[in-house]
């Protein structure tokens, strides 16, 4: 019976764990979210604790099992990373899912002290250091925008190339409406850190005959 109580608090505190994590890539409109994160940490713990405890001595090195698991999240992970117009997104979502099963392991192992601290650094990192320390780095968006005029759409494409912003992707598209043409522009770039949609909507500022659609 106790065995059993000890197995039930180890996939208990991985449901918990996993889910924190999830919640916080949920609260940031991740497409893996609380229910995978949480579904990956508890399936991490009962493959490890299959592995010790369902084959009796048929398996002797019960760590091979528990090895299969860092090959199956690798496979999942990159179901969630996408490549387009040669900008990658996806890469913390898949590291997520990555270290949250190796946090499943670690509570399926019995190693509850470790799992938690762990589970406080990855929120650490998401959390505290993305938010004090935005500079660092740089990130991937897509800018849309509107305009009636195609001189402005040049002029704004010119301003960003003067700021030394990359851009991967241009795609241009006229729209035929009730009072003429309006050009809508989508541009896939490369910025820094920290404010960067603040930025960008200075940068429109300059140009009174331009709508920014979307940032994301």
């Amino acid at each position: 019976m106790s065995g059993i109580l000890e197995i039930s608090v180890r996939l208990l505190v991985a449901l918990l764990l996993g889910g924190v994590i999830g919640i916080e890539r949920e609260f940031r409109a991740k497409d893996a979210g609380f229910r995978t994160h949480f579904l990956v940490c508890v399936g991490s713990a009962l493959f490890c604790v299959v592995s010790q405890y369902g084959f009796g001595d048929a398996v002797k090195d019960a760590s091979r099992v528990a090895a299969q698991v860092v090959s199956g999240i690798g496979f999942l992970g990159a179901g969630t990373i996408i490549f387009q117009k040669n900008v990658i997104r996806g890469l913390t979502t898949a590291a997520g899912l990555w270290v949250t099963a190796a946090i499943g392991l670690a509570c399926g192992t019995g190693m509850l002290l470790v799992a938690g601290i762990s589970t406080l650094l990855v929120l650490f990192g998401l959390e505290v250091l993305n938010e004090y320390v935005p500079q660092i780095g740089t990130t991937s968006i897509a800018l849309t925008f509107t305009s009636p005029k195609k001189e402005s759409v040049k002029r704004v494409v010119d301003k960003l190339k003067e700021d030394c912003i990359e851009l991967y992707s241009y795609e241009l598209r006229d729209r035929h409406t009730s009072t003429g043409i309006v050009y809508e522009v989508r541009i896939d770039m490369k910025v820094r850190r920290g404010n960067h949609n603040e930025r960008l909507i200075d940068y429109m500022d300059e140009f009174d005959d331009v709508t920014i659609s979307s940032i994301e």
